[in-house]
């Protein structure tokens, strides 16, 4: 007797159910996604206790017909695919034919469905058609799922709190009401409104909808392509950010769904403009041939392949990146009485604070042994860098985006207070001079200076075997920035001659921090180790909070801070600026009500 049988189609039903339905917010994904598909304008989603009691998806779509209602749950029966070719040019959002009999599978549904010429009224047990009659002829469809895993109490177990269920059909549903700004998005809970869209086709006002006024006035349009892709949609000004990514929206054809690729790109390009661990707002919505993408991994349909990533990464990177170094990005200042409470609860980095610099002890000075700042932190040698044969390599300029700023004063040895027609400025030296010494030092680095000087008593430097023989591997590197040095016993180098960016103070600290860098980073990455050095020397050799410096040294600074590429964040993305303009001032003493 054979052993192998074909299973029956209820078994296949439940153990696709595992795939496609684990949780209440898959049963209104796949429901969702087939009102969409059936061009609805007015999805409605009503649920009772987080969808676990009852899910309730109503859509004025182009419904079915009695012939087409019955076929809709049987498994593998779909209207979105006919032939193998359609598999790689997928328009829908549906094509599998599981979602309907695995959710019936599992759980109780109802369905009512016109397409304006008849009605259908259905009712399943467990998959099985218990009930079929005519019923209204009103356009559209409505499915309602009840007792969700009533017969698979295992899955029932492991659902989430009520809370989690919610809040992730929330955020599914929040995406779509994004990809689809075009379609009135509803979404009740226990008779509680938590979404609706206008459905206007208008994304800007969908993202107030979806996320509140205060981020919907911080969000900047982009728009790119090439000869592969088109991308467009929103991100945040980088002062907007949250502590995780469930505020990027990516969507393929305006389908959602998860590339990290993507996200890492999207990230490289806030570089320095945001906090490390810190994600923008982004909906970003890429139009492509759907050759040139396969959605048919998974099937939840969320994770995709593309076919020529390398050129989509680059236009991602190039349209975010020329966007943000077209804006002026000084946070406007926000009284305390005006959103506060908002700003705490989405976690939004907006305010600058004491804490952001504290201070490692070994690293403090007695102020009255710190040299002049002119001297040492951040000047550039000449007013632009040359090569060796003298030849300008970059010219810095003022940014236009920011007007002159004059001095006036400074609060805990910290914040510059200045002003110019537009209001008042309060400028973090420490910031400031990190953004400064980090342009400079990466300037330096990635176009590789030669320009060297020759130290008066050369510089011995001692360390661990383990860590000389990554660096004796190494060497090539610091032949790279110039410098000259010899072998001097064991597990020792002596340096005779260093760049001339290092800063003139304290060339030994920094020769010390880059040897660190190199014994510390095996795999050697050109772009990442000059990142790194940039990064640390502008952080270790910058002025810092608590420092005393003059009405002269603030000028230079804020002058210097002028000709940065990007004068509006640290090297870590924290804000250099924060302003309050003439008219907040106004405000704030009632001069303007």
């Amino acid at each position: 007797m054979s052993k192998i049988e074909i299973m029956n189609e209820d078994l296949a039903n439940k153990i696709a159910a595992g795939e496609v339905v684990e949780r209440t917010m898959n049963v209104v994904k796949e429901l969702v996604e087939n009102s969409i598909d059936a061009k609805a304008s007015i999805i409605k989603i009503e649920l009772i206790d987080s969808g676990v009691k009852e899910i309730k998806v109503t859509d004025d779509g182009i419904g079915m017909d009695k012939e087409d209602s019955l076929l809709a749950f049987s498994r593998h029966a779909t209207s979105k695919l006919k032939t193998l070719d359609d598999l790689f040019n997928i328009n829908s959002l549906g094509f599998r034919g599981e979602a309907l009999p695995s959710i019936a599978s599992v759980s109780n549904v109802t369905l009512k469905t016109s397409d304006g010429k008849t009605g259908t009224y259905l009712r399943l047990h467990g998959g099985e058609i218990v009930e079929n009659k005519s019923c209204d002829l009103k356009k559209g469809t409505t499915i309602t799922v009840t007792n969700l895993f009533y017969n698979t109490p295992v899955r029932l177990k492991y659902l989430r709190s009520l809370y989690t269920e919610l809040a992730n059909i929330s955020d599914y549903v929040n995406k779509m009401a994004l990809s689809y700004p075009n379609i009135k998005f509803i979404l009740v809970n226990n008779d509680k409104e938590l979404l609706n869209t206008s459905g206007n086709g208008d994304l800007l006002k969908t993202i107030l909808n979806v996320y509140g006024m205060v981020v919907a006035s911080k969000m900047l349009f982009i728009e790119g392509e090439n000869d592969d892709y088109h991308i467009k949609g929103y991100i945040s000004y980088p002062e907007l950010t949250k502590s995780n990514r469930s505020s990027m929206t990516l969507l393929i054809n305006n389908r959602v769904v998860r590339n990290n690729e993507i996200i890492k790109c999207i990230l490289e390009s806030f570089h320095t403009y945001i906090p490390k661990d810190r994600y923008p707002y982004v909906v970003l919505n890429i139009e492509v041939d759907p050759y040139l993408v396969d959605v048919n991994v998974h099937p939840t349909k969320m994770e995709v392949k593309f076919s020529k990533i390398a050129s989509l990464l680059s236009l991602i990177e190039e349209t975010i990146s020329k966007k943000l170094s077209s804006k002026t990005l000084i946070p406007k200042a926000i009284p305390t009485n005006i959103e506060d409470n908002y700003y705490k609860d989405n976690n939004i980095v907006f305010e600058v604070n004491d804490n952001l610099y504290d201070l490692d002890p070994k690293e403090k000075i007695e102020r009255e042994e710190r040299p002049h700042l002119e001297e040492i932190k951040f000047t550039f040698e000449e007013p632009v860098l040359k090569d060796e044969e003298g030849e300008k390599e970059e010219e810095f300029k003022e940014d236009p985006r920011i007007k002159n700023m004059y001095p006036v004063g400074i609060v805990h040895e910290t914040y510059i207070i200045c002003e110019n027609e537009n209001g008042m400025f309060i400028i973090d030296q420490h910031a400031a001079a990190e953004r400064i010494n980090y342009e400079k030092y990466y300037h330096a680095l990635s176009t590789h200076s030669k320009n060297t000087i020759d130290v008066l008593i050369p510089y011995k430097i001692e360390l661990p075997s383990n860590e000389y023989l990554v660096l004796e591997k190494n060497f090539a590197i610091l032949d790279r920035l110039g410098f000259k040095y010899e072998e001097f016993g064991t597990n020792t180098i002596i340096i005779r001659t260093h760049p001339t960016w290092l800063p003139k103070y304290a060339p030994l600290e920094a020769i010390r921090k880059i040897i660190d860098i190199i014994v510390t980073n095996e795999d050697f990455d050109e772009d990442k180790f000059n990142e790194k050095v940039s990064i640390t020397l502008a952080c270790k050799m910058s002025i810092k909070a608590g420092d005393a410096i003059s009405l002269e040294d603030m000028t230079y600074l804020i002058n210097e801070l002028r000709k940065t590429k990007n004068p509006f964040t640290c090297p870590h993305g924290r804000p250099t600026i924060i302003a309050y303009t003439k008219y907040d001032l106004e405000k704030l003493f009632k001069r303007a009500m």
